[in-house]
């Protein structure tokens, strides 16, 4: 099939798989389209929206056959909301998908005999988001204030009451800022003309003791009185509120929370359980958002170092809060830790503290200084733990890894790509990978979490 530009082609395609967005991938003359909210086995009629060389985007028009694997979304919003992007596919057809993901992933840019074993699935389907992030606007006329979600594709705020994969309260939160903040006279925020105060409010929610921390983030650099009358009414009226605090970001900026962060009443914290300690997780600290399927990875990693090594040494880099250092402390001879956020650093020693351990060494830096550092040094570990963000890690980060560590490399990804980019560099510089195993930490969405098990002990470090 030959698609002239500028044409509005009208199909009927079957969907075959899903990409690596979630998006249904269809097949016309070897043409591949790109459909959204489409499940593999739907036949459905699309309209081409965008064309390219080697594919189009469209757009659902009808769906003329329905897959095995289609349901009904349990969440009213999910057509309009961009947040869960595969809740009309049932479960365990999700989990299913999620594995081809991976798979695609790793045969195309890694290897084709690259072992994937089958997802291990989220204890919790719904209420499981513990992090929540709303931008927040105003209507023009009524001056209501708008908490809720972004049209997939766009930016226009989706006006969010309920929210069936976040704990319920913090809808009452949420509903509770609107109102109380259209009362003190709390702007929103215009992103086309950065005007406005308040521009998202982050809640980090306990799935332990189910204490909450709330921050608003306003577009100034100082608490305004009707900011703070807000964040004072919150903690009075609500239960179950650790502490208030404030972050300001007036920049034209995507990034949510600023670099300043002003505690108002309360803790700056909330504490969260993973593999029986306690953890403190603050305003920007990194902490999956999912902490019982994060309890499963944690006790996974554990599990299969504990029966491969006995008291092992282990290097934690891309540390967080060093949650894999103080879980896995308990069964190693010495654990050391690099992080770069400071604020992150000193929740750990806090936490080191709190749970009594005495084996876990912290450092605060660039993962890739610190490492070549130690390599300068000539220290060596059993076992290092890499868990990267998204963009995966550098190839001098990996060159460092690599020979700093004796046996086993743990690789922990929340991105197939770049997992897969950095197994392919570590296996062309002698390493073995063993297998991957996923575990899904977003249900409903395409996001997939692994965790790749990679064998260094045929490699030469001369």
């Amino acid at each position: 099939m030959v698609l002239e530009k500028g044409t509005s082609d009208t199909l009927t395609v079957k969907i075959e798989k899903l990409s690596n967005l979630g998006l249904g991938i269809a097949k016309n003359d070897g043409y591949v389209i790109f459909v959204p909210n489409t499940c593999p086995g739907d036949t459905v009629r699309v309209k081409i929206t965008k064309k390219n060389k080697n594919y189009s985007n469209a757009e659902l028009i009808e769906i003329i056959e329905p897959s095995v694997n289609r349901v009904e979304p349990f969440c009213k919003m999910q057509k309009v909301c961009g947040a869960c992007q595969l809740q009309f596919i049932d479960y365990d057809a999700q989990l299913k998908y999620k594995k081809e993901i991976v798979r695609d992933a790793m045969r195309s840019i890694f290897s084709k005999d690259a072992e994937v074993r089958d997802v291990i699935p989220s204890p919790l389907v719904k209420e499981y988001r513990h992090k929540i992030q709303y931008p927040i606007g105003q209507t023009k006329d009524s001056k209501r204030l708008l908490a809720g979600y972004y049209k997939t594709g766009s930016h226009e705020l989706v006006n969010i009451k309920y929210c069936p994969i976040q704990p319920e309260y913090c809808d009452i939160i949420i509903d509770y800022i609107r109102t109380k903040g259209q009362e003190l006279n709390v702007s929103g925020y215009d992103e086309k003309t950065g005007k406005g105060e308040l521009r998202h409010v982050v809640i980090r929610t306990s799935n332990a003791n189910k204490k909450n921390l709330i921050v608003l983030v306003v577009n100034s650099d100082r608490v305004s009185k009707s900011t703070k009358n807000l964040a004072e009414s919150i903690y009075k009226d609500l239960d179950n509120i650790n502490g208030i605090a404030v972050n300001f970001n007036n920049k034209k900026t995507n990034l949510i929370l600023g670099e300043k962060t002003e505690l108002i009443e309360g803790c700056d914290y909330i504490e969260e359980n993973l593999c029986d300690k306690t953890f403190k997780v603050g305003a920007k600290t990194f902490f999956q958002v999912n902490p019982p399927s994060a309890d499963n990875i944690f006790r996974y990693v554990k599990k299969y170092i504990c029966d491969n090594f006995e008291k092992p040494s282990i290097l934690d880099a891309y540390a967080g809060i060093t949650a894999f250092g103080i879980c896995l402390s308990d069964i190693a001879s010495k654990v050391v830790s690099i992080e770069e956020v400071k604020e992150s650093v000193d929740l750990a020693a806090d936490i080191i503290k709190n749970n009594n351990i005495t084996n876990v060494e912290l450092h605060q830096g660039d993962a890739g200084r610190f490492l070549s550092n130690e390599t300068t040094l000539g220290r060596q570990f059993h076992v290092t733990v890499l868990d990267p963000p998204r963009k995966g890690c550098s190839p001098n980060s990996l060159d460092y890894a690599l020979k700093l560590t004796k046996d086993k490399i743990i690789y922990v990804s929340c991105n197939p790509a770049t997992l897969a980019r950095d197994l392919k560099y570590l296996c062309e510089n002698g390493a073995k990978v063993e297998y991957i195993q996923p575990f899904d930490m977003f249900p409903h969405t395409y996001h997939i979490e692994n965790v790749a098990i990679i064998d260094l002990k045929n490699i030469c470090t001369d």
